[in-house]
């Protein structure tokens, strides 16, 4: 018999349709629900099931395995352009008769003044050389931040910066450049393309235990005091004792003759 009545692989999808879970906004269930795959970094693939082999001239399958990297905790107070760390195997002394040495490749990182225009603020933030070239590949530290999604970007700093833009792009706040608003009117001209609802925008970057949390707070009530209840039910009861009793009529005209 099965020790589970469902598989556990579905268990998370599963418990994000009930509870407090199925009533998280719908734009925020359809990101968990992405399963586009990240953009290869440490790895290329071939495309190809099977290649022919340049020396017997025999078709072989090709082993096309995606290498995944571990992003340790560091990586999300910073921007590693999707690179992480990658474990394998090396030869002592490069020879392959010896024995096997397991090795941790870790990529080389580089602090760098960042500046956003849509915040106005520069960041020091711990980067990679292929973010550096992404940045200048997307023209603008801010449009790199907005154009990469969460799968690529593989930061929580980098999802909090995104929403912060997300949330000043919605709001369109005066502070920006509050001496130069034809200033601050171009730079969210330029980057109009990205302007999504300010009720998603606060949603951007969030884990799923953030917006449980949020969700909780949304619907969180205040208790009615008791003395207001008491109150509320002595008018309620005085009005219903009201209704009941049977009206008095008099009759003016016979008070008048008399």
């Amino acid at each position: 018999m099965p020790l589970h009545k469902y598989p556990p692989a579905i268990w998370k999808s599963l418990k994000l349709k009930e509870g407090i879970y199925a009533r998280l906004p719908a734009h925020y269930l359809k990101s968990l629900n992405n399963t586009e795959k990240p953009t290869p970094v440490h790895w290329r693939p071939h495309g190809l099931k099977y290649k022919v082999n340049p020396k017997s001239k025999q078709r072989e399958r090709v082993q096309d395995v995606p290498m995944l990297p571990y992003f340790p905790p560091e990586a999300n107070d910073g921007l590693w352009g999707g690179e992480g760390w990658i474990t394998g195997y090396r030869y002592a002394n490069n020879d392959k008769l010896s024995t096997r040495l397991k090795v941790t490749w870790k990529p080389q990182l580089f602090t760098r003044q960042l500046y956003s225009e849509i915040l106005d603020k520069t960041f020091s933030i711990k980067v990679t050389m292929r973010t550096l070239d992404l940045i200048d590949a997307a023209y603008g530290f801010d449009f790199y931040i907005l154009k990469t999604p969460q799968r690529d970007l593989c930061s929580k700093l980098g999802m909090e910066l995104k929403s912060a833009m997300l949330i000043r792009l919605a709001t369109k706040e005066p502070n920006l450049h509050p001496n130069d608003p034809m200033k601050r009117e171009q730079i969210y001209q330029k980057y109009k393309a990205y302007e999504i609802p300010l009720e998603e925008a606060e949603w951007v970057g969030l884990t799923l235990e953030e917006a449980v949390e949020k969700q909780r707070l949304l619907e969180k009530k205040d208790p009615t005091p008791i003395f207001k209840l008491a109150v509320h039910e002595l008018c309620n009861s005085i009005a219903a004792a009201n209704l009941e009793e049977p009206a008095v009529i008099q009759n003016t005209t016979q008070q008048s003759i008399s």
